[in-house]
This record gives C-alpha cells, structure tokens and sequence, in this order.
C-alpha cells in the first residue's frame, strides 16, 4: 500500500511539471511577437532620421540655415564689373623731390585722409621756411607802422601819400605771408609750428583720402622725383556695379531695382545691390547703356575691376529657394534635411524648380515647422549615411 501512494505521487508532479512546461512554451511566443512588433513601430518612428555624433556634424563642417525668398524666375540676367568712383581713388605725389626718410605705412593698408605714408628730406624748403618768418616779422613792423602813420594822418601831421604808401605795402606783405603760409601746408608742414629756433627739412607724404594703400614706389634712401607717384590708395568702401544693359532691355529697369550678384569666379557668393542711376546715352560702338548700383553689405572680398553676373529683379515675384548644395538626389527623387533636436536630421522629399546664382526654387512634400533649420551645409553626407548599400545616389 505504501509503494502504491508513491507511485501516485510521482505520477501527480510529473504530470503538473508537463503542464508548466507546455504553458512556458506558449507564452515564449507572445513575447517575442510584441517585442517585435514595438521594434517595428521604432524603425517606423526613425524611418528618414539620421543622427550624427559631435565629431561627424564637426568633420563635415555641417552648416544650417533658413528657407530664403527669393526672384529666381523674373529676372535680367546681366554682366559687368566692379568699378570706384575717381573721388575714391587717388595717387599720391609731392611738388618737391628729396630723399626718403621713413616710409609708415605697407600695402594693404588702411589709412585715414591726413595720416602721414612717408617723410621726405629736402634743404630746399629750410628756405622756405626762412622767407615766412621775415616776411611775418615785415608784416608785424608794417601793421604797427600803418596804425602809427593813420593816427599822424587824423591829426594832421603827416602827408596822405605817406599813409597809402605803407597801406600798400602791408597789403603786399599780407599776400605774400598768405602765400608762403599755402606753398608750407602744400610740402606738409605746418606753419604755426615754425620759429626761428624750429627749421624743419623734412616733407610729410600725407593721405589725400581715407583708403587702403594700393601701391607703394618708394625705397629708403632714394630719391623721390617731383610729380612721380609714390603711393596708390584705393577705398573700396564705395564700389559699385557698372552693368551692361542692352537697348532691348533698357524699358525693363528703373532705377530702384534690386540686384543679386556674383563673382563671376565665385557662384557660391551672393551681394545684395540696388540701381541708383541709368546713363543716359549709348556706349561706345554697342547699342548698351551702364546701369549704376550700390552694394549693400560688406564689400571685404570684392575689388575693383572684378567681372560679375548679376540679375536684376524685375517684378517682386519670390519663391522658396536654398542654396544648391542643401538639395540633394538620389535617381529621380529629391530631398532636404531639416534639424529636429541636436545632431538629429530629417529627411524632407521635395520638388525642385528654377535654379540661378546659386540657389534652387523648392517645393516641400512634407511639413515643414515655421523658421525650421535646414542643413545647408553636409546634406549630401546625410544622404550617404541614409543609402548606404541601397543603390546609386548623387548631388
């Protein structure tokens, strides 16, 4: 009877471990389905997401920007080239030679009008200076002798003719002294600085003009002829757009039209400009006439003389548009990466329209949240990361 409630009990645990196991062996399953399916609805979330590290974003030098309006569509396309007006630009020479003292200043430059490029040595103007202060002591004695001769003259005491006499050289002295005065500021020196005891020989090269310093002919201890021109000062603060602007074309600007232009070397880098003035008559041997404008902004990196192509705005049709390099393709489809949180970037589909001096119309497919950040700079590095494997892509 004992081994028979064994035997029993023994049957009874085999049978309820079978039932355990067989119920451990049906929920595995269910696990692994709804792990699945919560893996499935993250790649869904992640799907046109990329995430950059710090070091990526900095090794491609990724850059962001905004959604531009811009006139690709309705514009004149033009060229011409960056000109100064003469008052902006000047050469420096001096009316008496001497030898170089000193030269203060390098090409490149930046001088303010009145600041002083260079000194020269000369005896010749010790003269000068010589004759200026006995000509001021000759008008200090004259003055005196006038006012002594005109208080005889209301008494009666001396003759009228005496009195025209020393008025007349008084008179003269005066010009004279005015003269002397003009020649001393003309070879830069100062007059109210000279005394019998203060000759100076040395000539101060002074700026005509503020400006950067273009050109210098100068080297120490030679000799710097008169009228030869020593110094070169261009101030491309005042650069302008001298456009040509064909008779077919003439009827379509006005002054006031807004300009994109470029470098003709450099698309990459657009100037804002606006017509300020259209010449009134024909260039030569062309049917053309200049059309003036003034750069807005910095002008750092234009010179005069460069070539540039620009286009005149000539109604106020925009459009959304970014630079060529924020769009990027693979086959026929087209995209944009726009910044969701730090490092992460969303893959935006887009249609491509009109592109000109350097940017491109688009046509978002999706949302896109108002002053988004648009990768500008490294979306064709995104594209990369996100097709890797999967078939041909390009800019």
């Amino acid at each position: 009877m004992k081994n028979i409630f064994l035997i029993m009990l023994t049957l009874f645990f085999a049978v309820s471990s079978c039932k355990n196991k067989a119920t451990e062996t049906k929920a595995e399953p269910t696990t692994k389905d709804t792990t699945a399916h919560k893996e499935g609805e993250d790649e869904e979330e992640e799907e046109g997401l990329v995430e950059l590290t710090d070091e990526q974003v900095k090794a491609i030098s990724l850059q962001t920007g905004s959604i531009e309006q811009r006139n690709l569509k309705s514009t004149l396309k033009v060229n011409g080239k960056l000109t100064l007006p003469p008052q902006n630009q000047a050469q420096v020479s001096i009316l008496t030679g001497g030898i170089v003292k000193s030269i203060n200043v390098t090409e490149g430059t930046f001088v303010k009008q009145g600041q002083t490029l260079a000194t020269i040595v000369n005896n010749e103007v010790i003269q000068l200076q010589q004759d200026y202060l006995e000509n001021k002591s000759q008008l200090i004695y004259l003055q005196a002798e006038f006012k002594r001769q005109k208080e005889l003259q209301e008494d009666r005491i001396n003759a009228t003719k005496t009195l025209q006499q020393v008025q007349n050289e008084l008179g003269v002295a005066q010009a004279r002294q005015k003269g002397l005065q003009t020649k001393l500021q003309l070879q830069g020196i100062n007059a109210a600085n000279i005394s019998n005891s203060n000759f100076t020989n040395r000539i101060a090269v002074t700026a005509p003009i503020s400006g950067f310093i273009h050109h210098i002919n100068l080297t120490m201890g030679k000799f710097a002829d008169a009228n030869t021109i020593l110094f070169d000062i261009v101030d491309n603060r005042f650069l302008h757009l001298d456009l040509t602007l064909f008779e077919k074309d003439i009827s379509k600007v006005k002054v006031g039209d807004k300009i994109m232009f470029t470098d003709a070397n450099d698309a990459s880098h657009t100037h804002p400009a606006t017509i300020f003035s259209l010449n009134k008559s024909f260039e030569d041997n062309q049917q053309a006439i200049l059309a003036h404008a003034k750069i807005e902004g910095q002008t750092e990196s234009l010179l005069p003389g460069m070539y540039v192509e620009a286009r005149i705005q000539i109604d106020d049709y925009k459009t959304d548009a970014l630079p060529d390099e924020a769009v990027v393709s693979n086959g026929d489809e087209h995209f944009i990466y726009v910044e969701v949180k730090k490092n992460h970037y969303k893959q935006i589909p887009v249609t491509k329209g009109v592109s000109d001096v350097g940017f491109t119309e688009i046509k978002p497919l999706a949302e896109i949240p108002p002053n988004a950040k648009v990768v500008i700079k490294g979306a064709y590095y995104l594209l990369s990361q996100q097709t890797k494997g999967s078939g041909e892509h390009h800019h």
